[in-house]
C-alpha cells in the first residue's frame, strides 16, 4: 500500500500513540467512512454562522456578498486539501505515521516554536466556538418563547426574555454530554446534528422564499445597507467579512475527523471527497439562506435570520427550526470541544502517569442504558471548561459581533498560514517556484482580509458593549 494509505502499525506510530493519545493507536477502532466524515464536517461547519449570513449579505450587497461567500468556500476547500495530504507524516526510518491533531501536525512539520504559537490560536478558536454556540443556543431558546408570546398576544406585544437562564441550561447539558470519552465515540451525535443542520437550513430557506413571494419583489441593493457615514459602512462590511469567515473554516478539526477513517482507500482521498461534498452542500445552503433572507427583508435584515423576528408565522415552524438549532449546537459544541479535551487528557496523562485520579475510570450502569465510563479528572476538567465558556457567553452575549471577532481572528493563521507552511514541507516545495509564489500571495491577501475583519468586528463589539 502507498505511503498515504498505509495502515500498518509501525514502532513510531505506537510511540506517538502511547505518549500523545488517551489510548494506544492499536486499540482505536477506526470505522469512519466518507459519509461519517461528511456528517462530522457538516456538524462542524454549519452552525452559528449560517444564521448571520443574511445580515452579512445585507452589509455587502448583492454582488460582493455572494461572491465573497463563494470565495471563502473555495479557500476553505483548498486549505483542507493541503491538510489532508499532511495527515501521514513521512518518517525516513519507520514510514508514514498518523497525525491525530492540528497541533501535532504543526509540531512535526514546523517545529516546537511554531507549535506553541499555533496552540494559542487553536485553543482560542475551539474555546471561542464553544462560547459562540452557547450564545446561539440561548438566542434560539429565547426565540421559541418570544414566538409563542407574539402568537398569543400579537406582534406588538412587549415579549422580552433574558438569555442567562438558557445559557445555564445549555451549559448543564454540555457538562453531561462532555463525558463522552472522545470523538471516536460520537458518530451518532454528529449524524443527528447534521440532520438538524439541514432541517433548520431548509426551513430558513423556505421562509425566506415565501417572504419574497409575499412581497412580490426582491429587496436589497447592489451596495447593501446604507450607513450614516463612510466609517460606519466600512466597519459593518468588515464585520460581515468576519461573520462569513466564521461560517466556513474547520481546519482545526480536519485531522481529528480524518483520524476516524478506516483505510483502504487512503484516508487523504476519502477526506478530500468528503470535504468537497460537505463544502458544496453547505455553500449551497449558505447561499440560499443568505440570499433569500436578504431578498426577503432588504435593509431590515435581522442579525440572526431565525431569531431576529423578520418571521412571525407560522409560529410553530419557527419554534421547530429553533429547536433544531438547539439540538445541532449540542453536537456542534462537542465537535469543537473534544479536541481541547483530548489535549488536556494527553498532557495530564503524560505528566501524572501513576495517578488514579487521572487514569482510573469507573463504570456506572443505569437501567436500560449502556454502561458509562466515568473518569474523575475528565469530570472535573470538562465541567470547569463548560462553566467557563458559559460564563464568558453570559458576559458577551452579542451574536454577530462575537462571531465576527472569532472568524477574523482565526481565519488567516489556522485556515491559511499553517496549512500552507506544512504543505511546503510535506511536498518539498522550493522557494520562488511558481507554486510557492502563488501560495505566498494567497497567504498575504488572506492576512489583509483577516486584519480588516478583525478591526471592524472589534470596533462594533466595543460599541455594543458600551452602548
Amino acid at each position: 500500500m502507498g505511503e498515504e494509505g498505509a495502515d500498518e502499525q509501525s514502532p513510531l506510530i505506537t510511540s506517538f500513540a502511547s505518549s500523545d493519545s488517551e489510548q494506544p493507536s492499536s486499540s482505536i477502532i477506526r470505522s469512519g467512512t466518507q459519509w461519517t466524515a461528511v456528517a462530522h464536517i457538516i456538524t462542524g461547519v454549519i452552525g452559528a454562522g449560517v444564521l448571520s449570513l443574511a445580515w452579512s449579505l445585507a452589509q455587502l450587497g448583492w454582488i460582493a456578498g455572494p461572491l465573497l461567500m463563494i470565495l471563502f468556500a473555495s479557500i476553505t476547500l483548498f486549505s483542507t486539501y493541503l491538510l489532508c495530504d499532511c495527515y501521514r507524516y513521512p518518517d525516513p526510518q519507520y514510514g508514514p505515521s498518523r497525525i491525530t491533531s492540528y497541533m501535532e501536525a504543526v509540531k512535526l512539520y514546523l517545529g516546537e516554536t511554531r507549535e506553541k504559537v499555533c496552540g494559542v490560536f487553536v485553543q482560542e478558536s475551539l474555546y471561542g466556538s464553544g462560547v459562540a454556540y452557547t450564545i446561539t443556543c440561548a438566542t434560539s431558546i429565547r426565540a421559541i418563547q418570544k414566538s409563542n408570546c407574539y402568537h398569543r398576544e400579537g406582534h406588538k406585544a412587549p415579549c422580552s426574555y433574558e438569555d442567562t437562564l438558557y445559557m445555564l441550561v445549555f451549559g448543564i447539558v454540555q457538562i453531561v454530554v462532555s463525558q463522552i470519552p472522545n470523538i471516536h465515540n460520537m458518530e451518532w451525535l454528529s449524524v443527528i446534528a447534521a440532520i438538524m443542520s439541514f432541517t433548520y437550513s431548509f426551513i430558513g430557506l423556505g421562509l425566506g422564499f415565501a417572504k419574497v413571494i409575499e412581497n412580490g419583489r426582491i429587496m436589497g441593493s447592489i451596495l447593501g445597507v446604507p450607513a450614516e457615514n463612510v466609517a460606519s459602512k466600512v466597519w459593518s462590511a468588515f464585520e460581515a467579512l468576519g461573520d462569513i469567515a466564521f461560517a466556513y473554516p474547520y481546519s482545526i478539526i480536519v485531522f481529528e475527523i480524518q483520524d476516524t477513517l478506516k483505510s483502504p482507500p487512503p484516508e487523504n482521498q476519502i477526506m478530500k471527497k468528503a470535504s468537497m461534498i460537505a463544502i458544496f452542500m453547505t455553500t449551497f445552503f449558505y447561499l440560499c439562506c443568505g440570499c433569500f433572507g436578504y431578498a426577503a427583508f432588504g435593509n431590515a435584515t435581522p442579525g440572526n435570520l431565525l431569531t431576529g423576528f423578520g418571521f412571525y408565522e407560522p409560529y410553530w415552524l419557527i419554534d421547530f427550526a429553533n429547536a433544531c438549532v438547539v439540538l445541532h449546537l449540542v453536537g456542534g459544541y462537542q465537535i469543537y470541544s473534544q479536541p481541547v479535551f483530548a489535549v488536556a487528557d494527553r498532557w495530564v496523562g503524560k505528566t501524572f502517569p501513576n495517578s488514579g485520579f487521572v487514569n482510573k475510570s469507573y463504570t456506572f450502569k443505569m437501567p436500560l442504558l449502556p454502561g458509562l465510563q466515568l473518569n474523575l479528572f475528565r469530570l472535573c476538567f470538562r465541567t470547569a471548561y463548560v462553566i467557563s465558556t458559559t460564563g464568558l457567553a453570559i458576559l458577551f452575549p452579542y451574536f454577530n459581533q462575537v462571531l465576527g471577532v472569532l472568524g477574523a481572528l482565526n481565519f488567516w493563521p489556522l485556515a491559511i498560514y499553517f496549512p500552507v507552511e506544512m504543505y511546503f514541507i510535506r511536498k518539498k516545495i522550493g522557494a520562488w517556484t511558481r507554486k510557492w509564489v502563488v501560495l505566498r500571495a494567497l497567504s498575504i491577501v488572506c492576512f489583509l482580509v483577516t486584519v480588516m475583519a478583525l478591526i471592524g468586528s472589534l470596533e462594533n463589539l466595543i460599541s455594543e458593549k458600551l452602548s
